[in-house]
Formats: C-alpha cells, sequence, structure tokens
C-alpha cells in the first residue's frame, strides 16, 4: 500500500463559516420553492401544508418521538444483525476461494433482488412488526456488507501475509494484523452504505408491515390528509440519514482510512 502525506492547514474560521452557509443555500432554495408553490397554485393544506404547519409537528404531536424511536430502534436490531453475519461470512469467503466460489454466486442472485420484494413473503413468515421489519433491513444491508468486506479480504497483498508468516506468525495473527486493519477501509464502506440502505428499507418496511413507526404514521397520515404530518416524517427520515452518514459513519471511515495505511495525515 502507499501512503500520501498532507499538510496541516488551518482553515480560517470566515471560510468554514462561508462553507457552512454555502451548504444551506440549496435547502433554503428548496424552502422558497416550497412556499412559492402553495401560494401560486392556491394549494389546500390537505394537498400541501406549509412550513409553519409542518414544522410545528414536532412538537404539536406526541406520537412523533415514538415513531422515531420505533423507527430506529428496528434500524439499530437489523443493522447489527446485517453488520456480525455479513463481516464474518464476509471474511470466510475472503479467505477461502472455496467459500467465495460456493457463495459468491448465490450472494451476486440475491443482492440483485430488492430487499422490498421480500416484504409480502416476510409478513407471512414473521408477521406485522418489528421481526419483519429487522429482517427486511438484514436482507438491504447484509449483502452489500458481505460483498465489500469479502472484496476487502482479497485486496490485502499476500506479500504481507506471506511476510508475517515468514516470521513465524500464527494464522491468527495473520488474520488480526494483517488481513483485518487491510480490509477495514471496504468493511467501513460497506457497512455505510449498508446503514443508508438499511434505513430506507424500515421506512419502506413500516408503511405495510408495523403499528408504529414513521414509515406507518404516513400510511396513517395519509388517510386523514395529514400532510403536514407526511411531509415532517418525510423530512425527519432526510435529517436522520444525514446525521447517520455525515456525524457517525464518515467520521468513522475517515478514520479507518487515515490509520490502516491508505491515507497518510502529517502532525
Amino acid at each position: 500500500m502507499t501512503t500520501a502525506t498532507a499538510p496541516v492547514t488551518g482553515v480560517p474560521v470566515g471560510r468554514r463559516i462561508k462553507k457552512g452557509i454555502a451548504k444551506l443555500v440549496p435547502f433554503a432554495l428548496v424552502g422558497l420553492a416550497w412556499i412559492g408553490a402553495i401560494a401560486a397554485l392556491d394549494l389546500p393544506p390537505g394537498v400541501m401544508a406549509g412550513p409553519i404547519p409542518t414544522f410545528e409537528v414536532p412538537f404539536a404531536e406526541a406520537e412523533y418521538i415514538t415513531n422515531v424511536l420505533a423507527s430506529i430502534r428496528r434500524l439499530v436490531l437489523g443493522f447489527i444483525v446485517a453488520a456480525i453475519t455479513g463481516v464474518t461470512l464476509g471474511l470466510a469467503a475472503g479467505l477461502s476461494r472455496r467459500v467465495s466460489e460456493f457463495l459468491g454466486p448465490l450472494t451476486t442472485f440475491l443482492n440483485a433482488i430488492s430487499g422490498i420484494a421480500w416484504v409480502p413473503l416476510a409478513i407471512a413468515w414473521f408477521g406485522t412488526g418489528t421481526s419483519m421489519v429487522v429482517f427486511i433491513i438484514w436482507n438491504s444491508a447484509f449483502f452489500l456488507i458481505f460483498g465489500n468486506t469479502m472484496l476487502g479480504v482479497r485486496l490485502v497483498p499476500t506479500v504481507l501475509e506471506n511476510g508475517l508468516l515468514t516470521l513465524g506468525a500464527s494464522k491468527t495473527q495473520v488474520i488480526r494484523q494483517v488481513i483485518l486493519p487491510g480490509a477495514m477501509p471496504y468493511i467501513m464502506s460497506g457497512l455505510r452504505s449498508g446503514l443508508g440502505f438499511g434505513w430506507r428499507a424500515v421506512i419502506a418496511a413500516e408503511l405495510v408491515g408495523a403499528t408504529s413507526g414513521l414509515g406507518q404514521w404516513i400510511f396513517i397520515a395519509q388517510e386523514f390528509a395529514r400532510t403536514d404530518i407526511i411531509i415532517a416524517s418525510a423530512l425527519s427520515i432526510g435529517a436522520i440519514g444525514m446525521i447517520m452518514d455525515r456525524w457517525i459513519l464518515a467520521p468513522l471511515e475517515k478514520r479507518t482510512i487515515e490509520r490502516w495505511g491508505l491515507v497518510e495525515t502529517a502532525t
């Protein structure tokens, strides 16, 4: 692996403020278009709620926090299962050509089937509720995590493994000290993508197979023409997804890449 050294330079506070404002401009433009469309087309609340009623939903509706927490809890459960099984089987497939050849075609085939397509069968198997949603999340995230882990293991240079074996290391030490660190950037990329797909899957599964959660809340709100709840839930889904990706997984992925040799920052 080659390393690239990047000089550390302080970013002026003024520039950081300007960059932060620039990132908010697209959202402001969407908000203006939202307000303009309602005014120009004279849309009633049952067709399109305005910004003020929409942003009042988290404070005015007691069910908001309950549904947000229900969706996040299901996501965490399903993602943990997908991460454990995906990384474990991905390591096994990457380390063994036989396992890779055995599982590769099957996982490629199943990965092509959208996780949402399993919802009718999942309802028949698990009924409606958390178990069904967790299965859909696992199905949506597992194959991304598995594929990235297997790819990362197989891309670790063989010369590094042989060098450690020559020095008398055991296979376990090689896996722990060479293969896992070398594959970690790919594993983190798979986890990041898997979490995004899993979050979309939990909302879609809740639309038809849950009694709580943001997806189910949107479905119920549609029956009563509560477009303020529908839009507020959609905005919450986007905000939560952005927070998980930008503030949790993206920094972890960056630190992983910096630590295990793909990028080296000077201090």
